[in-house]
């Protein structure tokens, strides 16, 4: 009796296979079909378009060159484009076309310079990029007439806008600047646990520290948990944001000492640490985590499930992340952390959050961390690329 490859058992569990095996019908865009929208002018903006904004899932958006501080966060809503909100609620406006101060806690509507016109069957979702996330500045892609933060709807044709607030430090940016992406989505795949199984089963999602298959924990996505244990190179298991500190440039790289934004938090004896209410940390996941080319991911970001705190602002994973060639055995997650309400105990092993897998239409032709200048492949426990390698 014949029996199907762990590979075939996942491709059945898709309706919306297309007519080529490495193709499909429904799925995240790669980078190819993205330069595709971008020739024919389904997405167009005020400068040329950089090859780099291109990632192997995602394109970066860039802030364009005026930000309205505006006295309270919104939705447009069904009957109202953004602008007629900023003009009831604007404060000031900052020019951009040089760099300007954001000031920490302050809320800012900031148009990107890329704007859409998506075909009918194509919707698109937005998510800070990774060192974004890492410097605690929120931010939220909102549409016209849109109804949901972070979403693009199918068919949209318009502007889109980028609601930012620095909760930690107060930053330096400008025109240019990246700090979203945007994955565009053909149809409505979905991320089933029977698929993350089987591709676990023929790829290795997992890894431990030893660079050994560990146990993949499947429900509802492929399960987090946060490490409180050092290792042979640092007994670091965190970074907690000082409070009040210098303003903070984004187009340094490599530039700032780490000790003048961060303490940092060494292994504790009981495996555990409090966060406090209202601080920001920087953790890293116990897994080493991969996404093989065909595949993209996104983490969770709160589950109430989990706790009274809130973890991963960045929460797109690109193909390749942790993977390479197939010659990488998974990377750690780095884990954006904000308690909320009351002091939160968390736990060396303690699950935090779940990593969804999405199919891509077809294998991308670029991979991260092969030649595009990804940041964090390979990582341990990271701040962004601001600062200079800490302690």
């Amino acid at each position: 009796m014949a029996t199907l490859s762990s590979r075939d058992s996942r491709l059945g569990l898709f309706p919306e296979l297309a007519t080529e095996s490495s193709t499909y019908t429904t799925g995240v865009l790669p980078a190819q079909n993205i330069q595709e929208l971008i020739r024919a002018e389904r997405v167009v903006a005020d400068l040329p378009i950089d090859d780099a904004q291109v990632q192997p899932a995602s394109m970066d958006l860039r802030l364009g060159p005026v930000a309205y501080r505006v006295q309270a966060s919104f939705l447009p809503g069904r009957f109202a484009t953004v602008m007629d909100r900023i003009k009831a609620l604007g404060m000031a406006e900052l020019d951009l076309s040089k760099p300007a101060v954001l000031e920490k806690g302050c809320i800012y509507i900031v148009p990107v310079l890329e704007r859409l016109n998506l075909p009918a069957d194509t919707s698109a979702r937005a998510n800070p990029k990774s060192t974004t996330g890492r410097l605690d500045i929120f931010t939220r892609l909102i549409t016209d007439y849109g109804i949901e933060f972070e979403q693009v709807p199918a068919g949209y044709s318009g502007q889109l806008y980028i609601e930012i607030v620095s909760r930690t430090f107060t930053v330096i940016l400008g025109q240019g600047t990246k700090l979203n992406q945007l994955r565009f989505i053909r149809g409505k795949p979905g991320s089933h646990d029977s698929v993350v199984t089987a591709l676990h089963e023929e790829e290795v999602l997992v890894y431990t520290d030893e660079d050994s298959p560990a146990k993949a924990q499947i429900d509802k996505g492929l399960k987090i948990s946060m490490s409180l244990q050092g290792d042979a190179t640092s007994d670091v298991v965190a970074y907690k944001a000082r409070k009040n500190s210098p303003a903070l440039d984004l187009s340094k790289v490599n530039y700032y000492p780490a000790e003048e934004f961060w303490d940092a938090v060494r292994e504790p004896k009981n495996k555990a640490i409090i966060l406090d209410p209202g601080d920001f940390y920087i953790l890293g996941s116990k897994e080493r985590v991969r996404v093989p080319p065909e595949f993209a991911a996104e983490m969770v970001a709160f589950d109430p499930s989990m706790g009274e705190f809130r973890i991963h602002y960045a929460g797109f994973f690109d193909p390749g992340f942790g993977y390479g060639i197939s010659d990488i055995k998974g990377t750690r997650a780095v884990l954006e952390v904000r308690a909320h309400e009351v002091p939160f105990l968390v736990e060396d092993g303690q699950i935090v959050g779940r990593l969804q897998y999405m199919r891509l239409l077809s294998r991308p032709g670029k991979i991260y961390g092969l030649n595009i200048g990804s940041s964090y492949q390979s990582q341990v426990l990271a701040l962004s690329k601001q600062f200079r390698k800490p302690y």
